[in-house]
């Protein structure tokens, strides 16, 4: 799938530019620096353009950070912003997809999903559950970023009309119910543990390794 970033914004090479990462980074890190372990690493799947795992690898240095994307031109990006940064704890981009049964990452001790839960077939976030359930120790957090549904809170009208573009787009995208997320990832064997509203209607939603 094309991510949400373009070719030529950042810069030159193989650099791409997701416009999102500057207004989101800072306050996805606020909840991060609650959420995430002290020290370990964290994989985060569907890294897309890397500006993120640049930025928070920078911003929680006793941490590994491990970037991945399905993605070519992604995995090219990621790697041409961490030669720009060089940042010592980012390691280099994996080619994982989330979907697949087998990841390229035996373990981590802690996952990250931004973005990824709404531009992706359903079977991509089943998938993510799984490979999280099956890399992380017990009580370890699974952490994602997104637009998601609730029943019980109105949906924006900037989301609603975000939703149909998407399924215009692909019919296989679209925003998720929260309350379906959690439940598949309970039959996953992760508890849901906490709901984060975030700026721009977006939530963070925290599981953890049960």
């Amino acid at each position: 799938m094309s991510g949400p970033w373009t070719p030529r914004d950042g810069g030159d090479g193989a650099r791409r530019h997701a416009p999102a990462t500057l207004r989101n980074r800072d306050a996805i890190a606020a909840v991060l620096a609650d959420w995430l372990p002290p020290a370990g690493t964290v994989l985060e799947v569907a890294s897309g353009s890397g500006e993120h795992v640049v930025h928070f690898a920078a911003a929680f240095p006793r941490l590994d950070w491990q970037p991945s994307d399905p993605d070519a031109d992604a995995l090219s990006s990621i790697a041409a912003w961490s030669a720009d940064e060089r940042v010592p704890n980012l390691a280099p981009p994996l080619m994982l997809d989330a979907a697949a049964a087998d990841w390229p990452l035996a373990s981590a001790d802690a996952v990250l999903c931004i973005n990824m839960v709404h531009i992706s077939p359903w079977a991509a976030t089943l998938g993510l559950l799984a490979g999280a359930a099956r890399i992380l120790p017990r009580g370890a957090p699974l952490i994602l970023y997104g637009p998601y549904l609730e029943a019980e809170v109105e949906t924006a009208e900037s989301n609603r009309a975000f939703d149909a573009g998407l399924r215009a787009r692909n019919p296989e995208w679209g925003l998720r119910d929260r309350h379906q997320v959690a439940a598949a990832a309970a039959d996953a064997g992760l508890a849901f543990a906490e709901r984060r509203a975030m700026p721009a209607n977006n939530l963070m939603l925290l599981f953890r390794r049960g």
